[in-house]
């Protein structure tokens, strides 16, 4: 499943233009829908300042979440990617705060994931454990994990996470995040496994990863329950 190329093709949008998956199944798990525009016919006010349109006030749509704004209070474009929007897009001033949030992720967490980190792992209830090395895939929807031996986590299959800490960092600061306890159900089979990673060799290389999948998770469970 993994090995098959993920075609993409443009479309255009009421919102704007989109690089999309030729094939749905495709789909970044960490993706948004578009959402459904409140119609103009029901929208006679900004749905922030409550300012009445008129044919001077014209109303604007927000790409992320619908509403209907003037154009003081939907005035940002800003990049969109989690809808697979080409060119930064018009957004109001809530939902381009989060979406300017989101692009951190984008800009440096993903890279820390796709770079990948060394793990010692655990798989269901063995107690024998292999040093692997585990990143995301390209197309972000699996978890590749490589040592003497190779296996996947879909990331739309995975139903828990948690994040292992090591107590409390020197000088008395938060503590560091050292492992990973991770549910997901194998493909084909409904029955859910349980994967323990713990940091093995650089361990501050596997603290960032850890912290980059935690904020991945969230945009996942996001994704999933829109």
């Amino acid at each position: 499943m993994s090995a098959v190329p993920d075609g993409k093709k443009l479309v255009r949008s009421p919102s704007g233009l989109r690089m999309v998956p030729e094939n749905g199944a495709f789909t970044c798990p960490f993706s948004l829908d578009e959402p459904r525009w409140v119609p103009d016919k029901e929208c006679a006010r900004c749905m922030q300042c409550d300012t009445k349109f008129d044919f001077i006030r014209r109303k604007h749509h927000c790409r992320r979440c619908g509403r209907c704004f003037c154009d003081k209070c939907c005035s940002r474009k800003v990049a969109l990617p989690r809808m697979c929007f080409v060119d930064p897009v018009r957004q109001c001033s809530e939902c381009s705060l989060v979406s300017q949030k989101e692009m951190e992720f984008f800009d440096k967490q993903l890279k820390v994931l796709l770079g990948g980190g060394t793990f010692l792992v655990t798989q269901g209830t063995s107690e024998k454990s292999e040093t692997m090395t585990c990143r995301l895939s390209n197309n972000h929807r699996y978890l590749f994990l490589d040592g003497e031996s190779h296996f996947e986590v879909e990331m739309s299959r995975m139903s828990t996470m948690q994040i292992l800490t090591d107590g409390t960092s020197p000088g008395g600061g938060t503590s560091r995040a050292s492992g990973m306890l991770l549910h997901y159900k194998p493909m084909g089979s409904q029955d859910s496994q349980q994967l323990r990673m713990e940091a093995a060799d650089d361990k501050k290389v596997a603290a960032l990863w850890l912290a980059a999948m935690h904020k991945a998770a969230k945009l996942l469970y996001e994704a999933r329950d829109q």
